[in-house]
């Protein structure tokens, strides 16, 4: 059995998509994304097989399509599965029938995007993808408290998914996607005037934002140190967002 391994760093992904120009188009998001890399294309299953039996060390991500010229996609899926333990797999497809979800998600699939996929929701799954590894290579033990915190897409309707919250005065959801792109986009915890530069807003603002995130368990705050030496929280995400972002 192959296992990849971990990388703090920069993390490898293996397309698999028959279709050339979709497969380009990921490809090109992907290497515009921080801490990731395509380390394999394969057009078919046969190429994906190949391609993990030379490479399975290297791949840390594979993004699956479910329909391929010799093989069903959640075939190759459960293959994938029973063979590369450490992978993680994302289903990108067209397909949209409950029953082909279904599995997908009986599979054990990190995520399930439906073409055509924007960029935005493409950008926030390796976001959370980023995030849950480093979470979890980060510790030897976690508590109740800090893995819940790692599973909110596991996370029960009312604990901070579920329907869309209505904001606080003083906080606008256009601004607040804003804030929440800046960290997503992020490789690392994130100060405030960092932040700040991204939307192009005041440190006041970007911080009144990111405490707010802090307060409803969106974002992490961790104590840094900045350019000349001083203590400075810096910010991460850590939970769900769409609550928060999401129009009503």
């Amino acid at each position: 059995m192959h296992e990849a391994g971990d990388s703090p760093s920069e993390f490898g992904i293996l397309i698999v998509e028959d279709d050339f120009r979709i497969a380009d188009i990921h490809r090109a998001f992907i290497e515009q994304s921080e801490g990731f890399r395509v380390v394999g294309m394969a057009r078919s299953g046969a190429e994906a097989r190949s391609l993990m039996s030379r490479q399975a060390d290297t791949v840390h991500l594979v993004l699956l399509d479910a329909y391929l010229p010799d093989v069903e996609g959640l075939e190759l899926l459960w293959s994938l599965r029973r063979d590369y333990l450490r992978v993680d797999i994302v289903m990108i497809t067209a397909a949209r029938e409950v029953e082909t979800i279904a599995e997908a998600l009986r599979g054990g699939v990190f995520d399930y995007l439906i073409k055509p996929v924007e960029a935005s929701r493409m950008a926030q799954m390796l976001a959370r993808f980023r995030r849950e590894r480093a979470a979890l290579t980060a510790r030897s033990e976690m508590s109740q408290e800090e893995l819940d915190r790692v599973l909110t897409r596991l996370r029960p309707e009312g604990a901070t998914g579920g329907a869309v919250r209505s904001l606080p005065k003083g906080i606008d959801r256009l601004t607040l996607r804003t804030v929440v792109a800046a960290l997503e986009h992020a490789a690392t915890p994130l100060a405030a005037m960092e932040v700040a530069r991204s939307m192009g807003a005041s440190r006041s603002t970007a911080r009144r934002y990111l405490e707010f995130l802090v307060s409803v368990q969106v974002v992490d705050a961790e104590l840094g140190y900045g350019d000349v030496g001083r203590p400075e929280r810096r910010y991460r995400l850590v939970g769900d967002t769409s609550p928060w972002c999401e129009e009503g």
